[in-house]
């Protein structure tokens, strides 16, 4: 297998710990070690008794347990981690998909979702999202193209770059397409808690779906990237099997501290995404204010959920020379929508980090100058 280079990982290499303002981040504001520990009042002595050996290849029981209660119908049995999400997108790609087969993708999208795919001779079918109806999508494009060699539909929802989020009718609509076609349903969900009405909190895939895989994260909503831990959710014992044979291949197993401090962590998951939330919040009512401002260079669509915004340029620029000339002229980093492979009129903004006031202040400075 022949795998494109990461165009965004290898945007990031390049800026990532050198641009002073990160503000195309899609993860929330991170924790200190400390930080965790001082969640539960017992919790810093019992982590430096973390033995350090190897893990069960599934995951710390513990922790699955506590990821289970983030379902409705899920118990530990269902809960398979491995080291972030994009170690679970590639094994899933791997173990369901064939040379051959069809997927059709939510797209926008994170690569991996679709290029691992591509990768192994799979045929990848882009399902569009229509910017001009904020970003929707159209059910009558998705029952088109499903086809005999359709295995598989991968949506994101809340997506990234876009912010957009399924109502509860499209959601449970999606629900019965993949189910009336017998196709596996494949959820990344690493934003869900970040809905800012928790209204449009949905039921994850796993729970209404018995071929449905749900994808989680410590990364993005709960801030934590460090950790590397990620994780899926199924009813399908089979699926959960062949995971489990093909990780033997990759990390064999996770971290013991990274399963120890996840695991506080989840234990408190309300007060970490309450302060997630409001930091959010916080920024949105800033980018707001910021795009009104700029409204003759940009095209703001206010997210519905998650940590990051999909912007338009109006004024004709490329997006990656834009974000390029911004973040080594200003230091604030911005990320271009080509390195989705969407065109060049877009870039991704991220709003979950605590110090976006000062970022959005940097940029608005250097945009009264460019544009005086």
């Amino acid at each position: 297998m022949k795998i494109n280079p990461f165009k965004l990982e290898r945007f990031f290499a390049k800026y990532e710990f050198k641009a002073p303002f990160m503000l195309g981040s899609s993860d929330c504001e991170s924790f200190s070690i400390s930080d965790i520990l001082a969640l539960e009042p017992d919790a810093e002595k019992k982590f430096l008794e973390t033995h350090l050996g190897y893990t069960e290849c599934e995951g710390l029981p513990s922790l699955r347990e506590e990821i289970a209660n983030l379902y409705q119908k899920m118990d530990s049995s269902h809960i398979f981690c491995f080291a972030g999400a994009q170690e679970a997108i590639f094994i899933f790609m791997n173990v369901m998909l064939k040379s051959g087969d069809n997927i059709i993708v939510q797209y926008p999208a994170y690569q991996s979702l679709y290029d691992v795919a591509n990768a192994m001779g799979c045929e990848v079918t882009k399902w569009p999202m229509l910017e001009e109806k904020n970003w929707d999508l159209d059910f009558d494009f998705l029952e088109e193209h499903i086809k005999a060699n359709t295995k598989a539909i991968v949506v994101n929802t809340p997506h990234n770059p876009t912010g957009a989020h399924f109502n509860k009718k499209k959601w449970n609509r999606l629900i019965e397409i993949a189910r009336n076609h017998n196709l596996i349903l494949f959820s990344d969900e690493v934003y869900r808690f970040l809905e800012l009405d928790p209204v449009d909190t949905l039921i994850a895939a796993c729970d209404l779906y018995e071929n449905a895989i749900s994808l989680g994260v410590m990364s993005k909503s709960f801030g934590l990237a460090g950790l590397r831990i990620g994780w899926i959710a199924t009813q399908n014992e089979e699926f959960l099997r062949r995971f489990k044979e093909f990780k033997d291949f990759t990390t064999i197993c996770n971290g013991a501290p990274s399963e120890e401090l996840a695991l506080i962590a989840l234990r408190n998951k309300d007060k970490i995404i309450e302060r997630n939330l409001t930091i959010i919040k916080s920024n949105l009512k800033l980018l707001d204010e910021f795009f009104f401002k700029y409204k003759d260079i940009f095209q703001w669509n206010r997210p519905k959920a998650g940590s990051i915004g999909f912007v338009r340029l109006l004024n004709g620029d490329d997006c990656e020379k834009f974000c390029i000339e911004v973040v080594e002229n200003c230091g604030v980093l911005l990320i271009p929508g080509n390195l989705f492979n969407y065109g060049s009129s877009h870039f991704r903004i991220g709003f979950g980090r605590k110090n976006l006031p000062l970022a959005l202040k940097r940029f608005d400075l250097y945009l009264e100058k460019k544009f005086q």
